[in-house]
């Protein structure tokens, strides 16, 4: 049944990409919306039935998070350096998920967040305590390190390892989801890295950002707007392979 559950929470997973790409193809046409967890939680209590779905999405991020940190405890690894590698990695994945958990229940309980304020008034209270420039180029770093792994993740096919997938075409078309829905990801996130060290350098902390901000910031560059429709048909590719990796996900 936990098991059951949190397969579950792959598909809510994959619901919030898709409706976060769908926003994010919308400002790429000049349209207006945030394209972040927060966004795509709006979204989708407007929608009916969409309390009783937030709080569904709730549940089945908090039994993800629940499985990652069982993982974390049962991690077999031979290799001690890898195996707290492994454990850092999946409990680093349950605080997310617990985190995008809360934000559900925030929205289904009629309330509502702006990440890309959160993140400036952290990086303006960050910037503002000794040695807090230093620290924000750190946090931009590791965020962005993040982003780099998910795109080596999507190029090498990493993914696969985790993945009990069929023989044929299925097992074709899944792998293809997966190499482009991580590269995407990981353009997202990477850019997300770059907007908090722009912020240490420049002393600025509006500069600094959420998803939203990262993808706002692709669609200012040349050619943006092509750049923002390939990472928001990505991200919704992503959420595609979350409903196979709810399938075919080894748990």
């Amino acid at each position: 049944m936990f098991r059951t559950i949190a397969r579950i929470g792959y598909v809510v997973l994959g619901i919030l990409h898709i409706v976060i790409g769908a926003i994010a193809i919308t400002v790429a046409m000049g349209g207006s919306g945030e394209a972040d967890q927060g966004g795509a939680m709006e979204t989708i209590r407007d929608t009916p039935a969409g309390v009783l779905l937030l709080w569904a999405i709730a549940i089945g991020l908090v039994a993800l998070a629940a499985w990652q940190i069982a993982e974390a405890f049962l991690e077999r690894e031979a290799d001690s350096k890898k195996k707290w590698g492994h454990r850092i990695k999946y409990i680093g994945t349950a605080v997310v998920y617990i985190a995008i958990a809360i934000t559900a229940i925030v929205y289904a309980l009629g309330g509502s967040s702006d990440s890309s304020q959160s993140t400036q008034t952290f990086s303006a209270q960050l910037m503002s305590t000794p040695g807090g420039l230093i620290l924000l180029v750190l946090v931009g770093l590791i965020v962005l390190g993040i982003g780099i792994a998910f795109i080596v993740r999507g190029f090498t096919r990493a993914f696969e390892k985790h993945l009990e997938l069929p023989a044929g075409v299925a097992r074709k078309g899944i792998v293809t989801f997966g190499i482009v829905g991580y590269v995407a990801k990981g353009i997202a996130v990477g850019v997300t890295g770059v907007l908090f060290v722009v912020a240490a350098l420049t002393h600025d902390a509006e500069a600094a950002g959420g998803l939203d901000a990262a993808l706002h910031t692709l669609a200012e560059l040349p050619f943006g707007a092509v750049i923002l429709w390939v990472v928001a048909a990505g991200l919704i590719i992503y959420g595609l392979f979350c409903f196979a990796r709810a399938r075919y996900a080894r748990m």
